[in-house]
């Protein structure tokens, strides 16, 4: 089993977090004003079966068991009864996963996205990585303005996935916006 340093590891690794399977969804620097203290890193995990997210501090030189998964690439098939399928394009296998095991993903999820990574450790499939952004289509949002700029105000405009993100003045219903998968936040359009 290969160990990680703290201060190497970076956004989407897998470890072992108190015995639990964990992926690193955020991770920041944070240094000490005291002279010789050694500098902290910020570290949201959260947990591959559950979802369930924890935030610590630990120091730069812990070490923790780096978790080998494999990825591959799946497309979005279809929802029904809570429980969401995704299909391998390769060899056409299904994966299923909970409401509970997509969590925060939901929003992002629309039938027939593709650049979906499932992730599978020890054959087991634990969840999925989604792309840094998605194109979604604004179902409802207040008329444009003609002539707002680019990065004029904002208005709120509701997406096909029920999602809410504010978008620019000038952005109307039934736009392609691509919207940031790790922070939900409107990009620009599609």
């Amino acid at each position: 089993m290969f160990m990680l340093r703290v201060s190497e590891m970076k956004r989407g690794d897998l470890v072992d977090y108190n015995g639990e399977s964990c992926i690193v969804r955020k991770i920041e620097a944070r240094n000490p004003s005291a002279r010789g203290a050694s500098t902290l890193y910020k570290v949201r995990f959260e947990k591959l079966l559950s979802g369930q997210k924890n935030e610590i501090s630990l120091k730069g030189d812990v070490t923790l068991a780096q978790i080998v998964a494999e990825k591959i690439e799946v497309q979005f098939s279809y929802r029904d009864s809570g429980q969401y399928f995704f299909m391998d394009l390769i060899d056409f296998n299904q994966y299923v996963a909970d409401e509970s095991m997509l969590s925060d993903k939901l929003d992002f999820l629309t039938e027939g996205l593709e650049d979906i990574l499932a992730v599978i450790v020890d054959g087991t499939f634990v969840g999925i990585d989604l792309p840094n952004s998605v194109v979604l289509t604004i179902d409802d949002t207040s008329p444009g303005i003609k002539g707002a700029s680019a990065n004029a105000r904002t208005k709120p405009a509701t997406l096909s996935t029920g999602m809410v993100v504010q978008v620019p003045e000038h952005i109307e219903k039934g736009e392609r916006i691509k919207v940031n998968t790790s922070n939900g936040q409107y990009m620009s359009r599609a």
